[in-house]
């Protein structure tokens, strides 16, 4: 101690330059905290899983699929909270207010990209308050119709719809749902503006209105009408993703049939608040895929209706940033608005 401080005061280096490389000494262990406190992410603190829905839709399933698995990659506890209203919008935006910390972060549907255009208030920005993390699944809609109208084609079952407009009509799930879109999309191409759409809480009940022969063409979740159809209840026509479906091998899509840009799946997503730190959504990508990508994951996920995607953050944000405007333009030309955001 006694030759520093004559160093200081005699030919050694200069005050100026001591004072440099104390200040270099001081700001290290500042920057040995900070590294010491992301390399604990995660800690002890459990890490919260928004679903901006109720219990039990698609995006609650799939939180509920892929928790387990991170949970055990990551060596940390998931816990899966709903929060339901507002068009799953209160959900969302509690989301994106929350610290961006890697401690909260959310699953999300196709009404995330729809959403902006339906609400006149919407609180959240769909391409800047979110980080993808992962695209996780997706499941088309289909369209079936009663088996006694004859039809087995989209092009009879529409030249059908064309001679009286007014003796027909779809069922769907809520309003603004990818599978009400893909009615009005259907509507818009083929004029078929006179033709009625019956709107239900559920896909549940939208099937109903096809069984009970109060509608003529459901329009939905393929998971809720594949008994219908194996029964021989419903007919299908054509399935609304970018594949035929795995074991609907028959049914072709609405894009083989020559419906450009006519695919209207519902995806399920997985995202961080946007300033989340980029190793953090990084190591989150990295164990999703890797989860995604097990067989027996892969399975559940097909179980439940879903194909997997196990697509990165990058390609999940072309994927918003694709659709976005093209459910704008959709909405926009139906005239479909609601009041307001939730």
């Amino acid at each position: 101690m006694v030759e520093k401080t004559n160093s200081l005061l005699g030919s050694g280096p200069s005050r100026r330059r001591v004072i440099q490389g104390a200040g270099a000494f001081i700001a290290a262990p500042a920057l040995m905290t900070a590294g010491h406190a992301f390399a604990a992410w995660p800690d002890d603190k459990p890490i919260r899983v928004i679903v901006p829905n109720t219990p039990g839709g698609p995006s609650d399933v799939a939180a509920r699929l892929i928790t387990p698995g991170l949970q055990e990659a990551l060596k940390q506890s998931f816990v899966v909270e709903n929060i339901g209203g507002g068009g799953g919008n209160i959900g969302v935006a509690r989301a994106a207010r929350s610290d961006p910390d890697g401690y909260t972060l959310l699953i999300s549907t196709s009404a995330y990209a729809i959403n902006p255009s339906l609400f006149d208030n919407i609180p959240y920005d769909a391409l800047k308050d979110f980080a993808p993390i992962a695209e996780l699944a997706t499941t088309p809609n289909i369209f079936c119709v009663q088996p006694s109208l004859g039809v087995k084609t989209m092009k009879d079952f529409v030249a059908l719809m064309k001679k009286e407009p007014q003796k027909f009509n779809f069922t769907t799930p809520p309003v603004g749902n990818t599978p009400h879109l893909a009615i009005e999309l259907l509507k818009l191409r083929e004029g078929l503006k006179d033709v009625a759409t019956i709107y239900h809480t559920g896909g549940g009940q939208a099937m109903q209105g096809l069984l009970s022969g109060s509608a003529q063409c459901y329009v939905g979740a393929i998971s809720t009408a594949r008994a219908h159809i194996a029964a021989g209840t419903a007919v299908a026509l054509a399935v609304t993703g970018s594949s035929r479906w795995h074991d609907l091998p028959d049914v072709p899509t609405m894009a083989e049939l020559g419906y450009k840009d006519f695919v209207l799946d519902n995806y399920v997503a997985f995202s961080a608040p946007v300033k989340t730190p980029p190793d953090v959504v990084a190591r989150l990508e990295k164990a999703t895929i890797e989860l995604l990508r097990q067989p027996d994951v892969a399975e559940k996920f097909g179980k439940s209706g879903f194909k997997v995607e196990a697509q990165p953050g990058k390609s999940h944000m072309a994927r918003l940033q694709r659709e976005v405007p093209m459910y704008r333009k959709i909405i926009e030309e139906a005239g479909i608005k609601l009041p307001k955001g939730g």
